[in-house]
């Protein structure tokens, strides 16, 4: 009995298990954008952040410094553009400076 099985990688597989999984695919979203966020600001800016976190489509950025969150406030927009371009998709639409 010959049986007929459709081969696919194991990338195909786990690609369209995280596109229907929404939880998934935001757990993974979550730790890439705090990842990229470490490595686009650099060392001065993690030292005040505290605490990063991506909810739906809004990225919530927990500073100790105030001077440091009216600063990036002003940079705000960049800063969208630059994480979205790095993750090749828009996730970021609005960031929260706490």
């Amino acid at each position: 009995m010959k049986r007929n099985f459709e081969s696919k990688s194991l990338k195909k597989i786990l690609n369209n298990l995280i596109d229907n999984s929404n939880k998934l695919n935001s757990g993974l979203n979550n730790i890439k954008v705090q990842n990229l966020w470490k490595d686009i600001m650099g060392k001065n800016v993690n030292s005040y952040t505290d605490e990063i976190f991506l909810k739906n489509t809004t990225l919530y950025v927990h500073l100790s410094s105030s001077v440091l969150r009216q600063e990036l406030n002003y940079g705000r927009q960049k800063i969208i553009d630059m994480l979205n371009k790095e993750l090749g998709k828009e996730i970021i639409k609005k960031i929260v400076l706490r």
